[in-house]
């Protein structure tokens, strides 16, 4: 899956949650604007309960009307302790020594997007980006990629944004299995909708979709994918609203379908028994809700 690759429409809203579209012609930047946000937050746990979880995110971007640069960083990372009981000499019950603690990462995933946009009217302009980032527990070490396109704005009023990509994307997939890496060439087409619910909230919807044009002779676990088997679904919808200046809560669902999954690692560092490689599931979806905070 290319990391990153969510809400880089034409008409996006900022990623940290500034509540308005990003979207500007050249008729209308009158001045170089920059915008610059972050939110994060940490949950720890101990004694009973020992959970460690923690997400970060920021966004940057320079807009001067005719060209726009913007960047994206996030990950997430959590890890907890759980509790096991093995009956190890099968006597039908548990002892203080068949009782163990095992430490687990639950999630371990981060994201870098870097995209130039260049205006060439006031509907059209041409992008390209840079991709990085990795989730371990999808079976993925590094991804990394780019891509490059034409996007344009189909529709827009004072309450309604409409906008559409179609592009190409290159993604390079280092695994966490021990198979070979994955250069994967596909066809890319995005659609993003906005409605302004007032000056200060705003919903957003997009959906990405990548199709691979090239055929996979190994995507692990002894599996092959044909041209357009390998497809990937990116979705996310949010909503942001401005609670004082510049604070900002957001709520955001995103899902990502992936319809050939990565083989996943060893488990407690045990290899798998011959013949058997278990794979991801082919679906992941966060929930966030965050307040963030707008610098410029």
């Amino acid at each position: 899956m290319s990391v990153g690759a969510l809400g880089v429409a034409l008409a996006h809203p900022a990623q940290a949650g500034d509540p308005k579209f990003e979207y500007k012609s050249v008729e209308e930047v009158k001045k170089v604007e920059w915008k610059v946000s972050a939110q994060a937050g940490l949950v720890l746990n101990t004694g009973n309960a020992n959970t460690l979880a923690f997400s970060a995110s920021g966004f940057a971007s320079r807009n001067d009307g005719k060209n726009k640069l913007t960047l994206d960083v996030g990950g997430t990372y959590a890890r907890a302790t759980l509790v096991s009981a093995t009956d190890a000499n099968m006597d039908g019950s548990i002892s203080a020594d068949e009782i163990s603690r095992n430490e687990s990462t639950t999630a371990e995933l981060w994201n870098v997007r870097l995209r130039y946009d260049r205006f060439l009217s006031l509907n059209n302009s041409l992008y390209v980006s840079a991709l990085a980032g990795g989730n371990r527990p999808a079976g993925k070490n590094v991804t990394a990629g780019g891509q490059v396109g034409y996007a344009r704005q189909l529709y827009k009023s004072d309450v309604h944004l409409l906008s559409a990509e179609l592009g190409i994307d290159y993604s390079y997939e280092n695994l966490v299995a021990d198979t070979p890496d994955l250069h994967i060439a596909s066809l890319r087409a995005f659609l993003g909708y906005g409605i302004t619910l007032s000056k200060d909230t705003l919903i957003a919807v997009d959906v990405e979709v990548l199709c691979n044009l090239n055929p996979l002779d190994n995507v692990g676990a002894g599996r092959k994918a044909s041209s357009f088997e390998d497809t990937r679904v990116n979705g996310r919808a949010s909503l942001t609203t401005r609670l004082y200046k510049a604070l900002n809560f957001r709520l955001a669902f995103t899902a990502r379908f992936d319809n050939v999954p990565s083989p996943l690692g060893k488990i407690g560092g045990l290899p798998f028994a011959p013949g058997f490689q278990p794979v991801a599931e082919k679906l992941d979806t966060i929930t966030d809700a965050s307040l963030v905070v707008n610098f410029l």
